[in-house]
């Protein structure tokens, strides 16, 4: 046996398995080597660059919001917040700090070391102490601002509503973005920390308002001190916005709706469709949402209160009684079955079905037409129009005049569409009944013929409705903002198809009311006023509350430049005691002003 051959041999192998075994591990850093410098070069070289570079964002300058008149409506109002930069200071110097912080601003040292010691935690670029400065507590700070490091006084503009509650639902309010909003929306430029229109026309005109952000890019060494500016942008200020809205005409309606529990008032142009005042109540002052601290209570009284503030009554559908029997005459004089010289029988009550329909005196109303009977405001009249052209019949006139159907307004996202009952409808079950069921039966038309039951409108569709008669039979587009849109054109202002005759005898009756009907009472504190025309209403409320309170009129006669609706919620005692006394306020503004 050959020892020294063995060894020999023994040793090569070893040689062999250590050369494979560095080959293994040069090949593997190099290739470690070619990952990094090579495919993922790029990615590394971003990394490194964000580590020596901050962006400090500038948010942009929402546009604001003013009256036809210039009046401002929204603006943006300073707010000042106390800003830390932990990277600028030393740990040891912290304690220090914060005591003279907590004795120069007098507020709670702990609350300020709290949200410090979090910061830090999460490694923030900067921490926010204080997120709403007095005027005190900025001016204390600046005084020895100079001889202290690392904090600073930052300035954000917030939304602001000068008039607090006023038109609050037409104006709306904005809010943080949420995190899925962010998602959805960073490609457009928003950041987790923007905010956005939540509602109304904060909402509808968000890209027009917004702005754009700005930002300044910072070097900063390895300990994140500030070494030099590398370029600056300025934000970008949104654009402001002009409504049709008459400062003084939604004062006056704001002011009609103090003394009631909940109800609407909308005035528009019933030739163009200019809004020149909306209000609803409740209402909500949209700076709370812009609040740096809410306490539950507030939260509870803007989000879980039976009075729905946020609701918008003037968008909102309710049963309109006999403001609803426009829709009636129409239907009655267009289907050719009750033509306008038509005298009809009127009675105490009429039995349809298993219920006897009553007039509202009780009594009846003798012979009359279609004059008189909008002056006495006729149930019975109106039942034998309404079931004697049946539902059909009615539901085309309802939909020639804008109702089941959203107007077209800037805030349709809020706007209820309204309610026509059909007879298919009820064959479908309702809503809430299995089909086949619920069948349409004769007390259903009745109903709708006095508007009753199977029929719900909001304030702002009988507003545009009204408008027909108003301006000679035109269908108008309600609107905000004219902008450079023609809304005398035939795509915002549609013709009705709907006879002179008709037209002329509705106008008639509805002036009458005014002269000597349910509605004479509008002119006794306006004795110059010039003619006009209007009709009262008194409707159950079919969600079960009490009477709701309607009066819808334009002025004047001739050549209408002004349509107001007035709605007094859950208000019982009748149309011409509660709600006409709205619409007067309204026009005694809306006159004043002319002359």
């Amino acid at each position: 046996m050959n020892v020294k051959n063995d060894k020999k041999s023994n040793f090569t192998n070893q040689s062999n398995t250590l050369v494979l075994i560095i080959g293994v591990i040069f090949s593997l850093i190099s290739g470690r080597l070619f990952w990094l410098q090579i495919i993922k070069g790029s990615f590394y070289r971003t990394l490194s660059d964000q580590n020596r570079i901050r962006l400090v964002s500038n948010p942009p300058i929402r546009g604001t919001i003013s009256d036809a008149k210039g009046n401002l409506l929204v603006d943006n109002k300073l707010r000042f917040a106390l800003i830390a930069q932990p990277h600028l200071i030393a740990k040891d110097k912290w304690p220090k700090l914060l005591k003279r912080l907590s004795r120069i601003l007098e507020t709670d040292r702990n609350s300020l070391d709290n949200l410090y010691r979090e910061g830090v935690k999460y490694n923030d670029f900067s921490i926010t102490l204080l997120s709403n400065m007095t005027k005190k507590q900025v001016l204390r700070f600046q005084e020895q601002q100079s001889t202290i490091d690392g904090v600073n006084v930052s300035i954000d503009l917030i939304r602001h509503y000068p008039n607090k509650n006023f038109a609050s639902h037409v104006l709306g309010y904005t809010q943080l973005i949420t995190r899925d909003e962010y998602k959805k929306l960073s490609k457009q430029g928003y950041k987790i920390k923007d905010v956005i229109g939540r509602s109304g026309l904060e909402a509808a005109f968000e890209s027009h308002l917004r702005g754009e952000w700005g930002g300044e890019m910072l070097e900063v060494d390895a300990s994140g001190r500030i070494q030099r500016s590398l370029g600056f942008k300025p934000p970008k200020q949104g654009n402001n916005l002009k409504l049709t809205l008459d400062f003084e005409l939604q004062k006056a309606a704001e002011k009609a709706l103090t003394d009631k529990i909940a109800g609407a008032i909308v005035v528009l142009d019933p030739n163009t469709g200019a809004i020149k005042a909306m209000a609803s109540k409740p209402s909500f002052d949209p700076n709370f949402f812009t609040k740096p601290i809410r306490t539950q209570k507030e939260f509870e009284k803007i989000f879980l209160s039976s009075s729905k503030p946020l609701l918008s009554r003037a968008l909102n559908a309710y049963d309109p009684g006999s403001t609803w029997k426009i829709v009636t005459g129409m239907a009655g004089m267009e289907s050719g079955k009750f033509q306008p010289d038509v005298i009809l029988e009127t009675a105490p009550c009429l039995q349809y079905g298993g219920h006897c329909f009553p007039e509202h005196n009780r009594k009846g109303w003798g012979s009359i037409g279609y004059e008189d009977a909008f002056r006495v405001s006729s149930n019975t009249f109106f039942y034998q129009v309404g079931v004697g052209v049946g539902i059909k019949e009615l539901h085309k006139a309802a939909l020639q005049l804008g109702f089941n159907t959203r107007t077209g307004i800037e805030i349709a996202d809020e706007e209820s569409k309204g309610f026509v009952g059909t007879e298919e409808w009820a064959a479908k079950g309702r809503g809430w009944g299995r089909a086949g069921t619920t069948p349409w039966i004769p007390e259903d038309i009745a109903s709708a013929s006095i508007g009753q039951a199977v029929v719900q409108v909001t304030p702002l569709q009988l507003a545009r409705a009204y408008a027909v008669f108003a301006n000679g039979g035109y269908l108008i587009t309600p609107h905000f903002v004219d902008g450079d849109i023609d809304w005398l054109s035939s795509k915002y202002r549609k013709k009705v198809d709907i006879k002179p005759t008709t037209l002329k005898t509705i106008r008639e009756g509805l002036k009458k009311v005014v002269e000597s009907g349910t509605g004479r009472s509008l002119r006794w504190d306006l004795p110059t006023l010039p003619p006009l025309a209007g009709k009262t209403g008194t409707a159950e409320d079919s969600s079960g509350g009490k009477d709701h309170a309607w009066f819808a009129c334009f002025a004047p006669y001739e050549l209408s430049e002004i349509v107001i609706v007035a709605f007094a919620q859950n208000t019982p005692g009748g149309g011409s005691v509660h709600a006409l006394p709205m619409a007067q306020n309204i026009l005694k503004i809306w006159y004043q002003s002319k002359l």
